[in-house]
Protein backbone atom coordinates (compact mmCIF):
# COMPACT_ATOMS: atom_id res chain seq x y z
CA UNK A 1 0.00 0.00 0.00
CA UNK A 2 1.43 3.18 -1.07
CA UNK A 3 2.27 5.85 1.66
CA UNK A 4 1.10 8.97 -0.32
CA UNK A 5 -2.03 10.49 1.11
CA UNK A 6 -5.24 9.56 -0.74
CA UNK A 7 -8.11 11.85 -0.95
CA UNK A 8 -11.82 11.21 -2.66
CA UNK A 9 -12.87 14.54 -4.54
CA UNK A 10 -16.12 15.65 -6.23
CA UNK A 11 -14.19 17.24 -9.32
CA UNK A 12 -13.88 15.59 -12.77
CA UNK A 13 -10.20 13.94 -13.20
CA UNK A 14 -8.26 13.68 -16.27
CA UNK A 15 -4.24 14.37 -16.49
CA UNK A 16 -2.90 17.87 -16.84
CA UNK A 17 -5.96 19.39 -15.36
CA UNK A 18 -5.67 21.71 -12.34
CA UNK A 19 -8.27 20.88 -9.44
CA UNK A 20 -8.63 23.19 -5.91
CA UNK A 21 -9.04 21.26 -2.49
CA UNK A 22 -10.67 23.40 0.63
CA UNK A 23 -12.25 23.02 4.05
CA UNK A 24 -11.26 19.60 6.13
CA UNK A 25 -9.72 18.44 3.37
CA UNK A 26 -7.04 20.86 2.67
CA UNK A 27 -6.88 21.68 6.75
CA UNK A 28 -5.66 17.72 6.53
CA UNK A 29 -2.94 18.16 3.63
CA UNK A 30 -1.44 21.34 4.54
CA UNK A 31 -2.10 21.05 8.63
CA UNK A 32 -2.07 17.38 9.63
CA UNK A 33 0.37 15.63 7.14
CA UNK A 34 2.63 19.19 6.61
CA UNK A 35 2.12 19.02 2.97
CA UNK A 36 3.43 21.52 0.71
CA UNK A 37 4.28 22.34 -3.08
CA UNK A 38 5.44 19.82 -4.96
CA UNK A 39 4.35 16.71 -2.59
CA UNK A 40 2.63 13.71 -3.90
CA UNK A 41 -0.80 12.98 -3.29
CA UNK A 42 -3.71 10.56 -5.03
CA UNK A 43 -7.12 11.60 -5.58
CA UNK A 44 -10.55 9.35 -6.98
CA UNK A 45 -14.11 10.53 -7.54
CA UNK A 46 -15.69 7.45 -8.25
CA UNK A 47 -15.97 7.61 -11.72
CA UNK A 48 -12.65 8.12 -13.11
CA UNK A 49 -10.84 5.88 -11.72
CA UNK A 50 -7.74 6.84 -9.45
CA UNK A 51 -4.81 9.73 -10.30
CA UNK A 52 -1.39 10.98 -9.10
CA UNK A 53 -1.31 14.34 -8.38
CA UNK A 54 1.51 17.23 -7.32
CA UNK A 55 0.52 19.90 -4.72
CA UNK A 56 0.85 23.38 -6.99
CA UNK A 57 -0.76 25.79 -4.00
CA UNK A 58 -0.79 25.02 -0.52
CA UNK A 59 -3.16 27.33 1.49
CA UNK A 60 -4.84 26.66 4.51
CA UNK A 61 -7.97 27.13 3.89
CA UNK A 62 -7.66 25.76 0.00
CA UNK A 63 -4.95 23.29 -1.71
CA UNK A 64 -4.40 23.24 -5.49
CA UNK A 65 -3.29 19.97 -7.33
CA UNK A 66 -2.11 19.22 -10.76
CA UNK A 67 -3.20 15.87 -12.15
CA UNK A 68 -0.49 13.56 -13.09
CA UNK A 69 -1.45 10.30 -15.07
CA UNK A 70 -4.02 7.80 -14.07
CA UNK A 71 -2.85 5.24 -11.47
CA UNK A 72 -6.01 2.90 -11.46
CA UNK A 73 -8.92 2.51 -13.89
CA UNK A 74 -12.46 2.96 -12.37
CA UNK A 75 -14.08 -0.31 -11.11
CA UNK A 76 -17.54 -1.10 -10.24
CA UNK A 77 -18.09 -2.33 -6.62
CA UNK A 78 -20.04 -6.13 -6.39
CA UNK A 79 -23.59 -5.03 -6.50
CA UNK A 80 -24.30 -5.68 -2.82
CA UNK A 81 -26.37 -3.17 -0.45
CA UNK A 82 -26.30 -3.90 3.04
CA UNK A 83 -29.08 -3.12 5.16
CA UNK A 84 -29.34 -2.61 8.90
CA UNK A 85 -31.22 -1.70 12.10
CA UNK A 86 -29.30 1.20 13.53
CA UNK A 87 -27.36 0.68 16.71
CA UNK A 88 -25.65 2.94 19.42
CA UNK A 89 -23.87 5.03 17.84
CA UNK A 90 -20.28 3.87 17.85
CA UNK A 91 -21.30 0.47 16.48
CA UNK A 92 -23.41 2.28 13.74
CA UNK A 93 -19.90 3.46 13.06
CA UNK A 94 -18.13 0.08 13.44
CA UNK A 95 -20.87 -1.68 10.92
CA UNK A 96 -20.86 1.32 8.40
CA UNK A 97 -16.61 1.31 8.31
CA UNK A 98 -16.45 -2.61 8.26
CA UNK A 99 -19.21 -2.41 5.35
CA UNK A 100 -17.30 0.26 2.87
CA UNK A 101 -13.70 -2.06 3.92
CA UNK A 102 -15.68 -5.47 2.58
CA UNK A 103 -17.17 -3.84 -0.50
CA UNK A 104 -21.08 -3.18 -0.17
CA UNK A 105 -22.55 -0.75 -3.22
CA UNK A 106 -25.14 0.80 -0.62
CA UNK A 107 -25.69 1.23 2.85
CA UNK A 108 -29.50 1.61 3.76
CA UNK A 109 -30.36 1.83 7.41
CA UNK A 110 -33.48 0.30 8.32
CA UNK A 111 -35.80 0.79 11.52
CA UNK A 112 -37.71 -1.77 12.69
CA UNK A 113 -39.98 -2.77 15.45
CA UNK A 114 -36.75 -3.73 18.11
CA UNK A 115 -34.38 -1.17 16.38
CA UNK A 116 -32.45 0.21 19.79
CA UNK A 117 -31.74 3.61 18.07
CA UNK A 118 -33.76 5.81 15.54
CA UNK A 119 -31.09 8.86 15.93
CA UNK A 120 -29.25 8.27 12.14
CA UNK A 121 -26.90 11.31 11.39
CA UNK A 122 -26.70 10.43 7.86
CA UNK A 123 -24.11 13.48 7.39
CA UNK A 124 -22.32 12.09 9.57
CA UNK A 125 -21.87 8.53 8.53
CA UNK A 126 -21.19 9.92 5.02
CA UNK A 127 -17.86 11.26 5.61
CA UNK A 128 -17.21 8.16 7.55
CA UNK A 129 -17.56 5.98 5.01
CA UNK A 130 -15.55 8.40 2.80
CA UNK A 131 -12.65 8.14 5.33
CA UNK A 132 -12.70 4.15 5.06
CA UNK A 133 -12.90 4.43 1.24
CA UNK A 134 -9.58 6.52 1.58
CA UNK A 135 -8.58 4.83 3.34
CA UNK A 136 -8.92 0.80 2.11
CA UNK A 137 -7.92 2.06 -1.36
CA UNK A 138 -11.84 1.64 -2.87
CA UNK A 139 -12.42 3.73 -5.61
CA UNK A 140 -15.76 4.82 -5.12
CA UNK A 141 -17.76 5.80 -1.97
CA UNK A 142 -21.09 3.93 -0.85
CA UNK A 143 -23.76 5.76 -0.82
CA UNK A 144 -25.44 6.02 3.28
CA UNK A 145 -29.31 6.77 2.37
CA UNK A 146 -31.94 7.93 4.93
CA UNK A 147 -33.07 5.50 7.14
CA UNK A 148 -36.15 3.73 5.99
CA UNK A 149 -39.05 1.48 7.74
CA UNK A 150 -38.91 -2.00 7.10
CA UNK A 151 -42.55 -2.51 5.60
CA UNK A 152 -42.36 0.39 3.20
CA UNK A 153 -38.67 -0.71 2.32
CA UNK A 154 -39.97 -3.85 1.32
CA UNK A 155 -43.15 -3.09 -0.78
CA UNK A 156 -41.11 -1.18 -2.96
CA UNK A 157 -38.40 -3.40 -3.09
CA UNK A 158 -36.53 -3.52 -6.88
CA UNK A 159 -36.93 -6.32 -8.66
CA UNK A 160 -34.15 -8.72 -9.75
CA UNK A 161 -32.55 -7.97 -5.90
CA UNK A 162 -32.15 -11.11 -4.01
CA UNK A 163 -32.44 -10.38 0.13
CA UNK A 164 -30.70 -12.67 1.98
CA UNK A 165 -32.51 -12.37 5.47
CA UNK A 166 -29.99 -13.16 8.66
CA UNK A 167 -33.03 -14.93 10.69
CA UNK A 168 -31.74 -15.85 14.09
CA UNK A 169 -34.77 -17.89 15.18
CA UNK A 170 -36.79 -20.95 14.68
CA UNK A 171 -40.66 -21.32 14.81
CA UNK A 172 -41.52 -23.02 18.47
CA UNK A 173 -41.89 -20.49 20.97
CA UNK A 174 -40.41 -21.36 24.13
CA UNK A 175 -38.09 -23.56 22.92
CA UNK A 176 -34.16 -22.82 22.97
CA UNK A 177 -33.48 -21.04 19.52
CA UNK A 178 -36.77 -21.54 18.56
CA UNK A 179 -36.85 -24.81 18.33
CA UNK A 180 -35.48 -26.66 15.14
CA UNK A 181 -38.87 -26.30 12.94
CA UNK A 182 -38.96 -23.18 10.71
CA UNK A 183 -35.07 -22.99 11.03
CA UNK A 184 -33.52 -21.04 8.13
CA UNK A 185 -30.59 -22.42 5.66
CA UNK A 186 -27.19 -21.68 6.45
CA UNK A 187 -26.03 -18.53 4.99
CA UNK A 188 -22.87 -20.76 3.11
CA UNK A 189 -25.46 -22.77 1.57
CA UNK A 190 -27.69 -20.43 0.41
CA UNK A 191 -25.44 -18.52 -1.47
CA UNK A 192 -23.75 -21.76 -3.10
CA UNK A 193 -27.44 -22.22 -4.13
CA UNK A 194 -27.82 -18.44 -5.36
CA UNK A 195 -26.82 -16.91 -8.99
CA UNK A 196 -24.91 -14.28 -9.21
CA UNK A 197 -26.80 -11.02 -9.49
CA UNK A 198 -27.79 -8.30 -7.38
CA UNK A 199 -28.39 -8.68 -3.49
CA UNK A 200 -28.89 -7.35 -0.46
CA UNK A 201 -28.22 -8.61 3.04
CA UNK A 202 -30.54 -7.51 6.04
CA UNK A 203 -29.49 -7.54 9.89
CA UNK A 204 -31.51 -7.32 12.46
CA UNK A 205 -31.44 -5.05 15.71
CA UNK A 206 -30.01 -6.62 19.16
CA UNK A 207 -33.52 -8.19 20.27
CA UNK A 208 -33.85 -9.66 16.93
CA UNK A 209 -36.93 -9.28 14.19
CA UNK A 210 -40.98 -9.11 15.97
CA UNK A 211 -42.47 -12.52 14.96
CA UNK A 212 -45.14 -10.44 12.53
CA UNK A 213 -41.39 -9.31 10.63
CA UNK A 214 -40.47 -12.80 10.34
CA UNK A 215 -43.31 -13.62 9.43
CA UNK A 216 -43.90 -10.82 6.07
CA UNK A 217 -40.33 -11.44 5.35
CA UNK A 218 -40.43 -15.23 4.73
CA UNK A 219 -44.02 -14.59 2.77
CA UNK A 220 -41.58 -12.86 0.34
CA UNK A 221 -40.44 -14.54 -3.19
CA UNK A 222 -37.38 -12.41 -3.15
CA UNK A 223 -36.31 -13.00 0.72
CA UNK A 224 -33.85 -16.02 1.38
CA UNK A 225 -33.72 -16.51 5.27
CA UNK A 226 -30.62 -17.72 6.29
CA UNK A 227 -29.01 -18.78 9.40
CA UNK A 228 -25.50 -17.42 10.91
CA UNK A 229 -23.89 -20.42 12.92
CA UNK A 230 -24.90 -22.09 16.40
CA UNK A 231 -24.14 -19.04 18.16
CA UNK A 232 -26.04 -15.52 18.98
CA UNK A 233 -23.86 -12.92 17.10
CA UNK A 234 -24.05 -9.15 17.94
CA UNK A 235 -25.53 -7.45 15.47
CA UNK A 236 -22.48 -5.72 14.12
CA UNK A 237 -20.53 -9.36 14.10
CA UNK A 238 -23.33 -10.18 12.04
CA UNK A 239 -23.08 -7.88 9.44
CA UNK A 240 -19.61 -8.49 9.03
CA UNK A 241 -19.60 -12.42 8.93
CA UNK A 242 -22.42 -12.19 6.63
CA UNK A 243 -20.28 -10.05 4.27
CA UNK A 244 -17.38 -11.62 4.00
CA UNK A 245 -19.06 -14.98 3.38
CA UNK A 246 -21.05 -13.33 0.60
CA UNK A 247 -17.63 -11.20 -1.19
CA UNK A 248 -15.81 -15.03 -0.77
CA UNK A 249 -18.60 -17.48 -2.25
CA UNK A 250 -20.33 -14.61 -4.38
CA UNK A 251 -18.29 -11.27 -4.35
CA UNK A 252 -15.05 -10.21 -5.73
CA UNK A 253 -13.32 -12.12 -3.14
CA UNK A 254 -13.37 -15.15 -6.05
CA UNK A 255 -9.75 -15.99 -7.79
CA UNK A 256 -10.22 -14.21 -10.78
Amino acid sequence: MSATPRLHVAPDLAAGETISIDGDQAHYLSRVMRLDTGDAVRVFNGRHGEFAATITEAGKSTVRLMLGEQTRQQAAAPDLWLLFAPLKKDRTDFVVEKAVELGVAEILPVLTERTNSENVRVDRLGRLAVEAAEQTERLDVPPVREAQKLYPLLDKWPVGRTLIFADEAGDETGRPWGGDAGRAMPLETALREMADGPAAILIGPEGGFSGAERTRLRSLPFVRAVGLGPRILRAETAAVASLALWQAIRGDWRPV
